[in-house]
C-alpha cells in the first residue's frame, strides 16, 4: 500500500520534521496502544514498525523533493481495514510535516 503526502518543504527539512515528530506515529492508529519503532536505513528512508491490535505492520517512508511516500506492508488480514489505513496516514502524514509544536 502506498500513500503519497506532497510537501514543498525540501529533503532536509522533512528529514528533520520527520526526525522531530515521528513520535507521534502511533497518536491516529485505534485503540491508542500502538507500539511504534523508526529507524532510518538511508538519507532519505524512515523504516517503522508498528504493533497493534495483536498485529504487525512495517514499512517506510521516502522522501522525494515533491512529496513523501509512505510504503506500507498490510497483512491480507487486515485488508478489510486498507481504507481506514489509509485516512489515518493521510491525517497523520500531515501532521508529520507539520513543524514541531513541542
Amino acid at each position: 500500500m502506498d500513500i503519497e503526502i506532497p510537501h514543498n518543504l525540501g529533503r532536509e527539512e522533512v528529514r528533520r520534521r520527520l526526525r522531530e515528530n515521528s513520535h507521534k506515529i502511533g497518536d491516529n492508529i485505534p485503540g491508542g496502544m500502538a507500539e511504534v519503532e523508526t529507524s532510518w536505513s538511508g538519507e532519505d528512508r524512515m523504516d517503522m514498525s508498528i504493533g497493534a491490535m495483536g498485529q504487525m505492520l512495517s514499512g517506510h517512508i521516502d522522501i522525494e523533493d515533491d512529496k513523501v511516500i509512505f510504503h506500507m506492508l498490510i497483512p491480507a488480514a487486515l485488508g478489510f481495514i486498507k481504507p481506514m489505513i489509509d485516512a489515518a496516514i493521510r491525517q497523520q502524514g500531515q501532521k508529520l510535516l507539520a513543524p514541531p509544536t513541542d
